[in-house]
């Protein structure tokens, strides 16, 4: 929960936290994710520019998210980076098997980690074009 405040204020410093939309686990990240439960009243075109999790998520983790984002025909398009403060070579690994656009080791600095959430947020958010998600086949 405090990396979450940390990252809100990191993306409100380059003005993008009125499109970021908090979580509480991984449960949740599915259900944003998939129109699902709470979200479900949610458009079908409303889908996520960018999805951050991290490894270390309660009821579903991180690696597991990025699992059922990336084997699904309408959202494995989506780029996820994983930001987490985990640097085991088996979780950069597992994550790049599931299909990850970015796996990010947060810093205990400030500064750097303004930097290290910021920067990926522009660039997957601003500059980075993704297909059309009616375009992308299996």
């Amino acid at each position: 929960m405090r990396d979450a405040g940390l990252i809100i204020r990191a993306l409100s410093a380059v003005s993008l936290v009125n499109i970021f939309v908090h979580v509480k686990d991984g449960a949740e990240a599915l259900e944003f994710t998939f129109a699902r439960g709470i979200y479900s009243p949610c458009e079908a075109g409303n889908v996520p520019k960018i999805i951050l999790p991290d490894i270390k998520m309660p009821r579903v983790d991180g690696i597991e998210v990025l699992r059922r984002i990336k084997t699904n025909r309408d959202t494995k398009s989506i780029p996820v980076v994983i930001m987490t403060s985990s640097k085991e070579e088996q979780d950069i690994v597992k994550s790049y098997e599931h299909g990850v656009n970015s796996f990010v080791v947060k810093s205990v600095d400030f500064k750097a980690f303004s930097r290290t959430v910021s920067e990926p947020g522009l660039y997957w958010i601003l500059a980075n074009q993704p297909p059309n998600q009616q375009n992308v086949t299996v």
